[in-house]
């Protein structure tokens, strides 16, 4: 029998990530913080850092258009962290309990390349994973057919239906699943453990 593997995503599956903390901490008002991420520092911006254009220069850019807004916009680098609350309650027993028995653990992350340094030694369950993809080092981001491709090579050609996919993108979800990963949408921590149990992995 083929060995089978899981494969992580790590944002919202396993590190907590919602920018709206970081300008909580900005600005005055949750409207104020609420329109800066939906009108000026947006998750479509965000993209651009996940296909590796240079955080610093995509800032640049955003500042020729807010000027007044230039320290808020470097914010999104320079106070990263302040954007995580660590795990997501419990899928960090799931990776220490799966990584115990001796699972083949992987990542595939949509995260910016110069960042992932800093993840691994803020949240070193991220360790246990034995490779992760991290798009920005790669120019190509989930849900592009390209992305799962690469993480099948970096995991040693396994067949996709031997690879259990986890991630909290349904576009992501159905986009690995139309490759024949066995593809699960994470909702929490308790759906995945049941997902993981019924596949004989717990």
């Amino acid at each position: 029998m083929p060995e089978r593997i899981v494969l992580f995503d790590l944002g919202n599956v396993v590190v907590d990530w919602q920018p709206i903390r970081l300008y909580r901490k900005i600005f005055p008002t949750e409207e104020e913080a609420r329109r800066f991420c939906d009108e000026v520092c947006t998750l479509a911006w965000h993209v651009e850092h996940d296909l590796g254009v240079p955080m610093e220069e995509n800032a640049a850019r955003l500042k020729a258009d807010y000027p007044h807004y230039a320290d808020a916009i470097d914010a999104w680098r320079l106070r990263w962290f302040d954007m995580f609350d660590g795990y997501i309650d419990g899928t960090d027993d799931i990776v220490e309990r799966l990584h115990a028995a001796g699972q083949p653990l992987y990542g595939l992350s949509n995260m910016p390349a110069e960042v992932w340094p800093d993840m691994l030694e803020a949240f070193p369950v991220t360790r246990r994973l034995r490779d992760v993809v991290v798009s920005g080092e790669e120019g190509v981001v989930k849900p592009d057919r390209r992305i799962y491709e690469i993480a099948l090579e970096r995991m040693g050609h396994p067949a996709p239906g031997d690879v259990f996919f986890i991630d909290d993108s349904l576009r992501n979800v159905e986009a690995a699943a139309a490759l024949g990963f066995d593809a699960h949408h994470f909702k929490d921590a308790a759906n995945l453990e049941a997902a993981l149990k019924d596949r004989g992995f717990l």
